[in-house]
């Protein structure tokens, strides 16, 4: 039994790839069985009316003095 990674050999090396690709592998399963196959609530609808920019505003001068 090797207790460090570094005095591990190729064996314990391939060993720990696959338990992580296959725990890779059964997150992604799970992620992609999650996901719903109909799209019935994520249709988005605008329930509000579109409100469109108007003319642009420029303020030419606030009242205040500048002080250089």
């Amino acid at each position: 039994m090797n207790h460090s990674i570094y005095s591990a050999d190729r064996t314990t090396h391939l060993k720990i790839v696959v338990v992580a690709l296959v725990a890779a592998i059964v997150v992604a399963g799970f992620g992609i069985s999650a996901r719903t196959s109909s799209d019935d609530g994520l249709m988005q609808t605008a329930s509000t009316p579109v409100v469109k920019a108007g003319k642009p505003v420029v303020i030419t001068s606030s009242g205040n003095s500048v002080v250089r």
